[in-house]
């Protein structure tokens, strides 16, 4: 990890946000094929209206003076639990108790949903030699999708935006990653990476405003002044509490609650997710740059000569993102973390060939270190620099 950059993640982030929306209309679209169209249309309002009240709660630390402070944290907080809650219990009200849903499928005994097995665990130890030795093909695979996957994500859950002090603990996080991917492959279930916690919804909700003290000089005098900066609450109760609840609804009593659960509640959570992974993503105000009018765009820094670089720059995200999105919809799908891998050379290897160093080092970044590739570039190359100067630039975009 100590050589991918923010040109990765920033890829990675977007395929994330385009998986959620894609898992958002396949729900959607099994109420179309199973249920009414009356069904299917308050499918279509109840995933709306949980995406809208939960982005309209996050947003409940600007209302200001409205609410006391503790309130309008809570609100922004648990704006995603609380619109799920709200919209689980609406189809059950009036008229809308009368029409036919799509919940969650849940299991009413203690014991292994498939037919085929009559106990939790699989007996490994009577499987053939040869079967073991194909099974570390998809275990490398996985593990390596599971360790970009869980870096990338706490890399992007901790950018410089949220300003955190404490840094994530991903040698922790991998091995406790290992174990209960582990238990999953013992008990014959397919391997799960809970990422809630380490997710830009997560420190979205965790967001709030400090005020800070800082000294200024006005009139060649120094003064105080008071601002207020954006910091993420950094605690560990809230993963805590997320995986305490996925632990408490096995026992039968939740599992029935969980059961009275619209589809179209998971379709609005996945559309959520999907935007406010979207709406920090840097790709998508570079691709609003795309729109507009070079008269209207910001001003670069000086050693950036024009909006060429910086449009091909975002079109090249675009296009590799779609590219493995695609990918993922087809049988080859288990093989697309090798593509995210992979565009870690091409960024260090090609892009500095094609780019000029002043463009790329102004969109791009080390994702866990402070720097870009360009800066370390110029440090290692400094006295070759020196003793060059009429070198030929390469050409660049």
């Amino acid at each position: 990890m100590r050589y991918v950059t923010t040109f990765s993640t920033e890829i990675f982030s977007l395929l994330n946000s385009i998986i959620y929306f894609h898992k958002a209309i396949q729900e959607i679209q099994r109420v179309h094929y199973s249920l009414s169209f009356a069904a299917f249309l308050y499918t279509i309002i109840g995933a709306i209206g949980t995406m809208l009240l939960a982005i309209f709660l996050s947003t409940a630390e600007s209302w200001k003076p409205m609410f006391h402070r503790y309130l309008r944290m809570g609100l922004t907080e648990y704006a995603a639990a609380i619109s799920v809650i709200v919209f689980i219990g609406i189809p059950y009200i009036g008229e809308l108790a009368t029409l036919d849903k799509s919940t969650l499928p849940i299991s009413t005994a203690f014991r292994p949903t498939s037919p085929d097995r009559t106990v939790f665990f699989v007996r490994f130890w009577n499987l053939p030699v040869r079967w073991i030795f194909a099974a570390i093909v998809p275990g490398f695979i996985i593990t390596v999708l599971f360790f970009f996957d869980h870096e990338v994500s706490s890399i992007i859950c901790t950018v410089d935006r949220y300003r955190t002090k404490k840094p994530g603990g991903f040698a922790w996080d991998i091995v406790l990653l290992g174990i209960t991917t582990g238990l999953c492959g013992i008990l014959g279930i397919p391997p799960a990476n809970g990422l809630l916690p380490q997710a830009p919804l997560h420190s979205e909700s965790l967001m709030h405003i400090e005020r800070e003290e800082v000294q200024v000089i006005v009139n060649e005098e120094p003064t105080t002044e008071i601002r207020e900066t954006e910091h993420v609450y950094e605690q560990r109760w809230s993963a805590f509490l997320q995986a305490g609840a996925i632990l408490m609804f096995i026992a039968p009593l939740f599992q029935h609650m969980l059961g009275l659960t619209s589809t179209s509640v998971l379709a609005g959570l996945f559309l959520f997710m999907g935007e406010q992974s979207l709406s920090v993503n840097p790709i998508l105000y570079r691709f609003f740059y795309l729109l507009t009018p070079a008269s209207e765009l910001p001003s670069l820094p000086p050693a950036v000569k024009c909006y060429k670089g910086v449009h091909v720059y975002t079109v090249l995200q675009i296009v590799v993102t779609v590219t493995i999105f695609i990918v993922t919809l087809t049988k080859g799908a288990p093989a697309f973390p090798m593509i995210i891998i992979a565009l870690v050379p091409l960024r260090l290897m090609v892009m500095n060939k094609l780019w000029g160093r002043d463009t790329l080092r102004f969109l791009d970044a080390w994702a866990c270190r402070e720097g870009t590739p360009e800066d370390d570039a110029d440090r290692k190359l400094g006295t070759a620099t020196e003793l060059e100067p009429t070198q030929a630039a390469v050409p660049s975009v």
